[in-house]
Parts: structure tokens; sequence; C-alpha cells
């Protein structure tokens, strides 16, 4: 398997999946920053033009960042990372789709990226408000919603685990963001998890 990543990107969550799960994989440094999204090359594996993408051993190349955590959790039952029971795999599903579907695109997107919202500079200072405003809300939502202990899922750590935490780094890391006690303390937990610790190493990123 080969998984293509921005450093720092949403990426990283499937990045630590991939380490959970403990079998060989390559990774391919995709550099949104510098436009690699957009180069012949990366347009042919990912023509969506966004990381991550995961090309698998059969040379297929799998897209969008729920789809991909579910296969590779699904596909490596002795990893644990997909729950078990319709129910809990209901609530993974809805985790993953919230942080990937509206805290990262319409909260932490309009903190990285305010031009794709407002062309208008003047516009910008208005438009990191909402950004801010949409990211903090959302941890509230999870935080309220929460039905596990130690992890998001009340069934135990789980590709959940994975995608709340890229969203939390660039809280914590990138925005200086508070996090309420339940989201941080779950911060601290991921950062101590080897796996973790060793995609952000391949990464180059601080833990």
């Amino acid at each position: 398997m080969k998984l293509y990543y921005s450093p720092g990107a949403c990426s990283l969550g499937i990045h630590v999946v991939l380490e959970e799960i403990g079998k060989p994989f390559e990774t391919a440094r995709t550099p949104l920053k510098e436009g690699a999204q957009n180069t012949p090359e990366f347009q042919a594996i990912n023509p969506k033009g966004k990381v991550p993408a995961l090309q698998r051993d059969d040379g297929s190349v799998l897209t969008e960042w729920p789809a991909i955590a579910f296969w590779l959790a699904a596909s490596n039952p002795a990893s644990k990372l997909w729950p078990e029971g319709i129910e809990a795999q209901a609530r993974a599903y809805e985790a993953m789709d919230y942080i990937c579907g509206t805290i990262h695109p319409q909260g932490f997107t309009r903190l990285f990226n305010q031009a794709r919202f407002a062309p208008s500079e003047a516009d910008h200072p208005k438009v990191i408000e909402q950004g801010r405003a949409i990211a903090e809300k959302g941890f509230a939502v999870l935080d309220k919603r929460w039905t596990g202990d130690e992890w998001v899922l009340a069934s135990g750590y789980s590709v959940a685990d994975a995608a709340l935490f890229f969203v939390c780094y660039w809280a914590v890391k990138r925005m200086n963001m508070t996090l309420l006690p339940r989201i941080a303390a779950h911060f601290e937990r991921m950062l101590a998890r080897p796996a973790v610790q060793r995609a952000l190493a391949t990464e180059g990123l601080p833990a």
C-alpha cells in the first residue's frame, strides 16, 4: 500500500490508522502548499486533487477519508479499529462524517484559506471568525454526544479517534485553540500512542 499525504493535512489521521494496523506501507509526500496535488503525476492518482489517497496492493486507488478509514479497519479486523455491531458502526460513521464533512471543511478550511470563502481581503477577518466558531461548535457537539470513556465510542478505540485527532492537532498546534477538557484529554492520550508518534515523526511534525 502507498499513502499519498501532505504533512499535517487530514491525511495525518489515515497515516495514524496505517501505523496502528502495522502492515507494511509506503508514503508519498504530496505537499499541498507547493501545489503537488495539481501535478499530472498526482492527478493520475487522484483527479480530485486532494489527500489522502491510498493506492492498494492491486494498484487501485481509494479516496475520501471515511472510505479509506473504513476499508483499512474492516479489512484488518485484528487491529480492532472497526467496532462490532451495527449501532457502534453507525456511530463511527457519524463521528467521521461530522469531523470530515463539517468541522474540517466548514471550520478549519476557513481558518487556513480565507480566499476560498471571500475574495476580498477586507472580509477575511470575518471568515476567520466564522471558521473558529464552527470549529468550536463542532468540538462542543462531539463533547456533548460523547459515548465512550477514554475514546470517542463506547466500544473502544477506533478510526473515529484518528479522525478526531487530526482536527485536534490543527486546533492545538496550528491555531492555539483551547480544547474542552474531555477533548483535550483525548488529544493527550492520542499523542502518547506509539502509532501517532511514528506518524508525526515520518511527517516531520512536532508531538
